[in-house]
């Protein structure tokens, strides 16, 4: 009796291939420059990319050039987008029609004090909430998460009745005060001091180190993208902020920018004024854009850092 001859298994990807054929888990990859993948790279980045740097843009444009026109280029029914000269009438009147000068040094006090004071008690919470050890810790930062949800006109009332009673009515402690907590700084810099090795700080605290020293020599100049992306946010909202200056000041020694244009609006109420409040606008922004331009590098940075592990 002879044996069953061995059965042949056949490879069927082996079969089915040919020679010259491309294998199936091997996807065709386009060329740079093909149609498809310059169709792809228009629609999918650059159209989205011009579209919303055009809705940012067009409306800073045309305040800037409606800020050299004359009444008659902005009050009419022919529209005229450049204007005829450019004319810098509108900027003296602006800064002559109010004191813009004080209301330049107001906002100038209110949003360095303010801002420097929220990044250091920032920068201590997150230290804090990382590397100290204390009972409620995480309790504490979730406090902190649910602060971030509560909007902040919910707390105008509040703060107007507790600074009001403390005598802060129209005075500029009155209107850095209520906004020194910042859970948003907070929440970024725990964030990123939880991807710090924890090496570092052992070696420190094995030769002596403090955590006052720790933190100011090792933490701190390994971390200066995100504190300055902090820094950034921070000084960017107290220079813009309205709602609480315009409630808890009514007097223009103690006005900042956003609000003195307020004063400005006033004056010059009619269609006459549009030009001039135009160039008030163009004014109160122009700091910060310069500010914004010299640390904007620092915010991708600061808001990635510690997401590429390698």
């Amino acid at each position: 009796m002879k044996a069953p001859a061995p059965a042949v298994v056949r490879d069927s990807s082996a079969a089915s291939s040919t020679p010259g054929s491309t294998p199936d888990a091997v996807p065709r990859r386009e060329r740079p420059f093909s149609r498809a993948n310059l169709l792809q790279t228009v629609v999918g980045g650059y159209v989205p990319l011009v579209i919303a740097v055009l809705v940012v843009f067009l409306p800073l444009l045309w305040m800037v050039l409606s800020s050299f026109k004359q009444p008659g280029e902005i009050v009419t029914m022919n529209l005229q987008v450049l204007p005829a000269a450019l004319d810098p009438e509108n900027y003296r009147v602006a800064m002559t029609t109010v004191p813009f000068g004080l209301f330049f040094l107001n906002s100038t006090i209110v949003t360095v004090v303010g801002s420097g004071i929220k990044v250091i008690l920032a920068l201590l919470t997150a230290y804090a909430l990382v590397f100290v050890r204390f009972p409620f810790k995480n309790l504490i930062f979730i406090l902190i998460l649910v602060a971030l949800m509560v909007p902040p006109q919910v707390s105008i009332l509040p703060n107007y009745i507790l600074i009001a009673g403390m005598g802060g009515k129209n005075t500029l402690w009155g209107i850095i005060l209520p906004g020194l907590g910042t859970a948003f700084g907070t929440f970024l810099l725990r964030q990123h001091f939880l991807t710090l090795p924890g090496s570092i700080l052992e070696s420190a605290e094995i030769d002596g180190a403090g955590h006052w020293r720790r933190l100011w020599q090792i933490v701190v100049p390994v971390s200066v993208p995100s504190i300055a992306t902090v820094a950034l946010v921070t000084v960017v909202s107290e220079w813009n902020e309205y709602i609480w200056p315009l409630i808890i000041t009514d007097k223009p020694e103690s006005m900042t920018l956003p609000v003195g244009l307020t004063l400005l609006q006033n004056s010059e109420g009619n269609g006459a004024g549009w030009g001039i409040m135009m160039a008030g606008a163009v004014l109160v922004i122009i700091p910060i854009l310069i500010i914004f331009a010299m640390l904007q590098r620092y915010i991708v940075a600061g808001l990635t850092q510690g997401s590429v592990t390698g």
